[in-house]
């Protein structure tokens, strides 16, 4: 009767290929991942151009709506006190405004950090 033959093993492969070969397959990964993350954020950058446009047009309308606001306190005023003291008057509560915000938004970052 006959013996069946084993099969041989593959010959085995040096050290330095198969490290090579796992360093190339890593590089490929990680050119597969960097990719990736590419087109997803130029998907999102796509998608949010839009709505970035219309916020920045809501910004300038609500600027616009401001600068008529302090124009009115201003013209109020000037019927009271005279058109500078008017405008000075205007200018300080719109500061003092700016002010009290930048304040508020400085310590709500200070309590973040």
């Amino acid at each position: 009767m006959l013996k069946p033959v084993e099969p041989t093993p593959p010959p085995e492969r040096p050290i330095g290929e198969l490290v090579h070969e796992l360093v190339e397959e890593g590089k490929a990964y990680a050119r597969a991942e960097l990719d990736l993350a590419k087109a997803i954020a130029a998907a999102k950058a796509k998608a949010l151009a839009l709505p970035a446009g219309v916020l920045v047009g809501a910004l300038f309308i609500a600027m616009a709506a401001l600068n008529a606001l302090a124009v009115g306190v201003v013209l109020a005023l000037a019927t009271l006190v005279g058109p500078l003291l008017g405008g000075i008057i205007g200018m300080l509560i719109f500061a003092a405004i700016a002010g009290g915000l930048a304040w508020w938004g400085i310590e709500r970052a200070r309590n973040v950090l």
